[in-house]
C-alpha cells in the first residue's frame, strides 16, 4: 500500500500557501522535463541548459553574445591595383580610337564644301601690316593672296595660302612682309581653334612629326581636298617636257636697299639651304635694281626639273613644299640657322657662323662667275699683279706679300663706338696693311736679304667706292684692284666736258661719287630732273638699268680681284663686301690661317648679322 501524505504532522499543523504575487510557475520548458533518474540515464541530456528560460538581466550569460558586423575602414589601394585600372581603362580609349581610325579609312572624309575660312580683312590693294589681323568668314577663297584657316567637316582647324589666279609673281616686297607677318597670325589662330574643341578633335594624326607648323597644308593638298579651288597645271613658256620639281626654293632679287652684298650673302646663303634641303634652286631679277643677273653673272645651273605654278610658290611656312625667298622674308628663311638649344658661348657662336660660312660659301662656288667680258678682264688682272709681286729667282726663292684693302664709305657707318658718326680713318687700313707686311719679312738671319728682296716686291691692291680714297696720301702707290670700270668724282666728270660754251651731249647736272655709294644716287642714276617730276611707275629705263649694271659689275670686279691676287685682306667688317670678302677667301685661309684682318672693332666674321 503507497505511502500517505501525512499533513498532520506538519508543523504548528497549518499549510503555508504563497501569495498568488509571489507565484511562481513552471516554465513552459520544464512541463514535460521529468528529470534524470540517475547520473548514468540514457535519457540524460543539456535541453534544460539550452532551452532555459532566458536569464535575469543582471546575471551573466551561458553563452557569449554574437558579434554585429562592423563596418571595416577602406583599404589603401595597392599601386599594382591601380596600374590594373589604368592599363584597362588605356585599353578601352585604345580600342575606340583605332576603330575610328578604321572607320574613317574605310569610309573616307567627304571633300568639305569651301568651307568658312577664317582671314585677315583687308582690301585688294596692300595694306600696312597690323600686329593683330581681325578675322572674318567666308565661304570662297579671297580674291587676294593670304593664309587662310578652313575647317574640316569633324571641325579640325587647319590653315594653308591662297594666291588667286592672275596674281603677279613675284609679289611686291610688301606683300610678302605682310604674309610672312599674317602667316604666324593665323597659325596661332588655327592652334587656337583646335584647343577649343572637344573630345577627337584635338588629335591629330601626324604622329612624329617635329614641325611647328603642323595643322599647316600644302596648296597641293588643299586643293586635292577641296579646300582650295584645283587648277590645270600649265606647262612652260619653252615647253619642255621636265617634271615640276618636288621641291624649290626661288630666290628673288629685289629689295628697297640699293646694297649689292647683303643680297649676294642673302643669295649665296639661300643656295647653300636649297641643296641641303634637296630642293631646286631658281633666280627671279625681274624687278632687281641692278638691271639683269646675266648682265654681271653668267647664269646659275639649271635644275632637272621645271618650275612649279606660281600660285603654290609661298613666302611661309618654312616647310612649305615650294618656297620664295627674298629681303622681305630673310628672317622666314634665315631665322634656324641661328636658333639653337644651346647656351651662348664662344665656340657656340663659331660653329653656328661656321655653318653660315659653308652654306655661303656653296652659294659663292656656284653663282659668282662673272660674265665672260668680265671674267677674262679679271682673270687677267689678277695675273698681272700677282707677276708684281714675283720675286727674280737670283735674288731668293720667296715672293713679295700682296695685300688687299677694301674701303667702304658712303651711307655706311662702322661699328667701332668712336666711329659710328663718322668713317674709320684711312691709317687705320694702312697700318694694318704695312704692319702685315712687317710682320711676314722683318726677321733677322740668313734668310734676312731674302726677305728684303720679297718685301720690296710686296704690294697693296686697293678697291673703294669712293674715288678719293685712290687719291689719299695714306693709301699713295696702292694699285687699283681694277680698271675697267671705275666710279668718278665731279672733278673727273668736268674735266670730260671742260667748256660749257661748246655743244656735248647734254648732262642735265653733272655730279660724282665724292664720299663712296649712297642710295639716293644709286636711285637715281639716268633719272632727269623732268623724269623725276612726271608722274609714272613704268619702271626705271633702259638707260637707268644700263647704269645700275655698271656699277654692280665694278663692285663684282673689285671683289673678285682682291680675293684672288691678295694673300691677305684688310677691310671693315661692318660692310658687306668686307664679308663677301672672307667667304671668296675661304674658311682655312681667311678665318684659320688669319688672313682675313678686321680693323672695324674686335668682331670676327659676322655672317647674316648686320
Amino acid at each position: 500500500m503507497p505511502p500517505t501524505l501525512d499533513l498532520s504532522r506538519t508543523s504548528h499543523g497549518k499549510v503555508i500557501i504563497s501569495p498568488a504575487r509571489i507565484n511562481l510557475r513552471r516554465a513552459a520548458s520544464y512541463n514535460n522535463d521529468r528529470g534524470p533518474l540517475s547520473s548514468t540515464s540514457s535519457r540524460f541530456n543539456f535541453n534544460h541548459l539550452v532551452f532555459s528560460p532566458p536569464p535575469s538581466p543582471g546575471l551573466p550569460s551561458l553563452s557569449p553574445p554574437v558579434k554585429k558586423p562592423t563596418r571595416k575602414l577602406l583599404r589603401p589601394i595597392r599601386p599594382i591595383r591601380l596600374l590594373r585600372y589604368a592599363i584597362r581603362l588605356l585599353s578601352i580609349l585604345v580600342v575606340f580610337y583605332i576603330s575610328l581610325v578604321v572607320l574613317t579609312w574605310l569610309f573616307g572624309e567627304p571633300a568639305p564644301t569651301p568651307a568658312p575660312a577664317s582671314v585677315p580683312r583687308e582690301t585688294r590693294k596692300h595694306a600696312a601690316p597690323a600686329e593683330n589681323a581681325e578675322m572674318v568668314s567666308q565661304r570662297e577663297a579671297p580674291g587676294f593672296p593670304t593664309p587662310i584657316v578652313v575647317t574640316d567637316h569633324r571641325g579640325r582647324a587647319k590653315w594653308t595660302v591662297s594666291i588667286p589666279p592672275g596674281s603677279e609673281f613675284p609679289l611686291t616686297v610688301s606683300q610678302y612682309t605682310d604674309m610672312c607677318i599674317k602667316c604666324r597670325q593665323v597659325a596661332a589662330r588655327a592652334q587656337e581653334l583646335r584647343s577649343q574643341g572637344h573630345g577627337l578633335q584635338q588629335v591629330s594624326l601626324a604622329f612624329g612629326s617635329d614641325s611647328p607648323e603642323h595643322d599647316f597644308i600644302d596648296v597641293r593638298e588643299a586643293e586635292k581636298a577641296g579646300y582650295l579651288p584645283e587648277r590645270s597645271p600649265v606647262r612652260d613658256a619653252a615647253g619642255t617636257e621636265k617634271p615640276v620639281c618636288g621641291k624649290s626654293l626661288t630666290f628673288v632679287l629685289e629689295s628697297r636697299d640699293a646694297g649689292l652684298g647683303k643680297a649676294l650673302m642673302m643669295l649665296w646663303v639661300a643656295y647653300g639651304l636649297a641643296q641641303k634641303e634637296g630642293r631646286a634652286f631658281f633666280i627671279d631679277d625681274t624687278r632687281w635694281g641692278y638691271g639683269e643677273y646675266s648682265a654681271i653673272f653668267q647664269p646659275p645651273p639649271v635644275p632637272d626639273c621645271s618650275a612649279p605654278p606660281a600660285h603654290e610658290i609661298l613666302p611661309c611656312p618654312r616647310q612649305a613644299r615650294h618656297l620664295v625667298a627674298s629681303a622681305a622674308t630673310m628672317d622666314e628663311l634665315f631665322g634656324s640657322l641661328a636658333e639653337t638649344a644651346d647656351p651662348p658661348s664662344e665656340s657656340h657662336d663659331r660653329a653656328v657662323r661656321k655653318t653660315q660660312f659653308k652654306l655661303a660659301r656653296k652659294g659663292y662656288e656656284a653663282l659668282s662667275r662673272l660674265n665672260s667680258e668680265d671674267g677674262d678682264y679679271v682673270d687677267a688682272r689678277a695675273r698681272e699683279l700677282m707677276a708684281k709681286r714675283t720675286v727674280p729667282t737670283s735674288n731668293g726663292p720667296r715672293n713679295g706679300l700682296a695685300v688687299g684693302v677694301h674701303v667702304r664709305r658712303g651711307d655706311l657707318r662702322p661699328l667701332e663706338f668712336q666711329y659710328r658718326h663718322s668713317y674709320m680713318p684711312l691709317n687705320l687700313y694702312s697700318d694694318a696693311a704695312r704692319g702685315v707686311i712687317e710682320s711676314r719679312f722683318n726677321h733677322s738671319g740668313p734668310s734676312g736679304g731674302e726677305d728684303a728682296a720679297a718685301k720690296a716686291h710686296s704690294l697693296v691692291v686697293l678697291a673703294s667706292d669712293d674715288p678719293m680714297v685712290y687719291e689719299s696720301a695714306e693709301l699713295a702707290g696702292a694699285s687699283r684692284a681694277q680698271e675697267r670700270i671705275k666710279l668718278a668724282s665731279k672733278q673727273h666728270v668736268l674735266r670730260a666736258n671742260p667748256d660749257k660754251s661748246v655743244m656735248h651731249r647734254f648732262v642735265d647736272e653733272s655730279f660724282g661719287w665724292e664720299g663712296g655709294f649712297f642710295a639716293a644716287m644709286f636711285w637715281n642714276l639716268g633719272v632727269s630732273k623732268a623724269h623725276a617730276d612726271a608722274v609714272g611707275d613704268g619702271g626705271p629705263s633702259a638707260e637707268t638699268r644700263r647704269l645700275r649694271s655698271l656699277v654692280g659689275r665694278a663692285y663684282m670686279m673689285d671683289l673678285t680681284v682682291l680675293a684672288r691676287a691678295s694673300d691677305v685682306v684688310v677691310c671693315g667688317v661692318s660692310a658687306a663686301g668686307c664679308r663677301l670678302l672672307a667667304v671668296m677667301m675661304g674658311w682655312e685661309s681667311a678665318v684659320e690661317e688669319g688672313n682675313w684682318v678686321n680693323v672695324d672693332g674686335g668682331y670676327g666674321w659676322m655672317g647674316l648679322e648686320w
